[in-house]
């Protein structure tokens, strides 16, 4: 008797898990490491069996709740530090917008173990001889944009696959002598992951590229913009 889940996975069957963990984001099951991850780990799949081990520990599908964008001009949790640092890290959970401000002084943001219950995270960066630094999981869209005078601001995260779904962080800076720098997993210290059965077959075809469903280039984003 064939065993069902060596059966091939087809693409709307990855499509279908990779919706499924968004869902789960959005209630707030998933932290947004482990959203990016698994939804690698669902493109690189090839069996029923390995997708199912994806969500094993999620419920059933059930529709999420719809989660509304961030309202234009709706109050943003803001991180501020004048003349001193201020850290966010560590399990936190997002809503809404976020507001980092930072003047001769230094923000950090870590977004890897954030609870992110929206389809984005939207952060605006405000820095006056100072430095922001948003660390997010390698595999996130990272889109950067705003204004820079006598400063710097730049992208330095592994690329997600093209035609790949991936979380969205999209960052707003305004930088006057100063650095705005969004930084993923391989230039962070590392933080602990829960490790689940999909971990170790995932992590083989990390290692061996064109393995499964889709290639993940091996090769990194810098991006400095002016």
């Amino acid at each position: 008797m064939n065993d069902p889940g060596g059966v091939r996975a087809s693409d709307a069957e990855r499509e279908s898990v990779v919706e499924r963990l968004r869902e789960a984001s959005a209630e707030g099951r998933l932290t947004l490491a482990e959203l990016t991850e698994r939804t690698e780990a669902a493109y690189l799949a090839q069996t029923h069996g390995e997708l199912a081990q994806i969500t094993a520990d999620l419920p059933g599908a059930a529709p999420a709740p719809a989660v509304p964008a961030t309202p234009q001009g709706r109050a943003r949790k803001w991180i501020v530090a004048v003349m001193g640092d201020a850290k966010r890290t560590g399990t936190w959970r997002i809503d809404d917008g976020i507001g980092a401000v930072c003047v001769m002084g230094d923000v950090v943001l870590d977004l890897r173990q954030a609870e992110v219950r929206g389809r984005e995270v939207d952060i605006v960066a405000t820095c006056v001889m100072g430095d922001v630094k948003i660390i997010v999981p390698d595999g996130v869209d990272v889109e950067l944009s705003g204004v820079t005078i006598m400063g710097d601001k730049k992208v330095q995260v592994v690329e997600a696959p093209r035609g790949q779904f991936a979380p969205v962080v999209r960052v707003t800076a305004y930088v006057l002598m100063g650095d705005v720098k969004i930084i993923g997993d391989s230039r962070a210290e590392p933080i602990k992951r829960g490790w689940f059965a999909w971990s170790e077959w995932w992590q083989e075809r990390r290692r061996h590229p064109g393995h499964g469903g889709y290639e993940i280039p091996d090769r990194r984003r810098h991006r400095g913009l002016r």
